[in-house]
């Protein structure tokens, strides 16, 4: 049941959250939208529309353009669940969305959250 209200929650009402808990750590909302664009395929003419749309989750994830195939590389926990042995895909992928925007409040480099290096 509350994966289903997540699921339908609009992408466009946490968006915001993303970027105010990553600018008051010094972050900028361009290295948001990098995560985003990195982990999902979508590009900036796409994510406004869906930002315009109030796309939900479940869709957001479903018409990505392209799961980045490094996903597998994103370990850790994040709200009390290790990531990578959550059973759902789409609830995992919105936990990835999470732990990276986690990863850049906290400071990590770029190269290191989109685990290039």
């Amino acid at each position: 049941m509350q994966n289903t209200r997540v699921f339908a929650t609009a992408f466009s009402s946490v968006y915001p959250h993303y970027i105010q808990k990553t600018e008051k750590k010094g972050r900028t909302r361009e290295e948001v939208h990098e995560i985003i664009f990195w982990l999902t395929g979508y590009h900036e003419k796409e994510l406004q529309e869906i930002l315009n749309n109030k796309t939900d989750f479940k869709t957001f994830f479903e018409k990505a353009p392209q799961i980045n195939p490094n996903v597998s590389l994103i370990k850790g926990v994040i709200c009390g669940h290790r990531v990578e042995d959550i059973e759902d895909e789409l609830m995992r992928n919105i936990r990835y969305l999470d732990k990276l925007i986690d990863e850049l409040a906290k400071g990590k480099k770029m190269e290191k959250i989109l685990r290039t290096t």
